[in-house]
């Protein structure tokens, strides 16, 4: 479904991404992992089709996305539907007046005016009481539902997550693990979280400091291995212990 072939990214001078390699099948829940600045969002981003890879390819079922591709709206739009990205920080997300409307955006872009799929979506995330309310009036948690809700709506095959818990308390984000495993979607999610990790996905792919794939594998065996997390920059004091008496540590 989604192919990266030898994919370098750089801004300026200096590499976000460096020789990727990344075969994701339809269906997958990955979790990207890596420290602040080793390529996690940038990752995304290439796979959103919000930049393009200065060197190798991505492949979106078996389509090379490119600048020239989006040039096709049929194409365009059809990407854009079925790939989406929620952002770490809701705020860059949100602009509408209302609840509503911040949900109903992406459908009519689309020229859809689905009020049903709206309510839907809206009573799923459990925010259906918020429609008629500025979304800038919100807690982080309702935010982070909201730009959830205005993804959802579109109904799309891919979903890319980029730190969704970073600004989430412990009950929210007990309730996003919950919610994400009962998607039957394509699930890419990055986080530095370990604790929280083997509960977004099963597969771990991780990025070194050197901006390049250190790891790609099953998330248990990356879990309890000290020397990749040391190499990854990922462990934590006192981590094992924890992880190994399976307390929930630091959430």
């Amino acid at each position: 479904m989604i192919e990266l072939k030898n994919l370098s990214y750089r801004y300026g001078e200096n590499h976000a991404l460096k020789d990727i390699n990344l075969t994701v099948n339809k269906g997958e829940k990955i979790v990207i992992l890596g420290v602040n600045g080793s390529g996690k969002s940038t990752l995304l981003k290439v796979i959103n089709g919000l930049i393009f890879p200065e060197k190798g390819e991505y492949l979106y079922k078996g389509r090379k996305i490119t600048k020239k591709a989006f040039r096709d709206r049929d194409f365009a739009k059809s990407f854009r539907k079925e790939v989406v990205l929620l952002f770490q920080n809701p705020d860059n997300m949100l602009f509408n007046p209302t609840v509503y409307d911040e949900i109903a955006f992406g459908l009519r872009q689309l020229g859809i005016e689905d009020k049903d799929r709206i309510k839907i979506w809206a009573g799923r995330l459990k925010i259906d009481h918020l429609l008629d309310r500025s979304p800038f009036e919100l807690s982080g948690g309702e935010k982070q539902k909201v730009c959830l809700a205005s993804l959802l709506v579109l109904e799309p095959e891919v979903l890319l997550l980029d730190e969704p818990t970073a600004n989430l308390d412990p009950a929210s984000t007990d309730w996003l693990i919950e919610f994400l495993s009962e998607l039957d979607k394509t699930i890419i999610t990055t986080t530095h979280n370990l604790f929280i990790a083997g509960e977004l996905g099963k597969r771990s792919v991780v990025l070194g400091e050197n901006h390049k794939i250190i790891y790609d594998g099953d998330m248990e065996d990356f879990l309890s291995d000290r020397d990749l997390l040391k190499k990854a920059n990922l462990i934590y004091k006192h981590f094992f212990a924890y992880y190994q008496k399976g307390e929930e540590y630091g959430r």
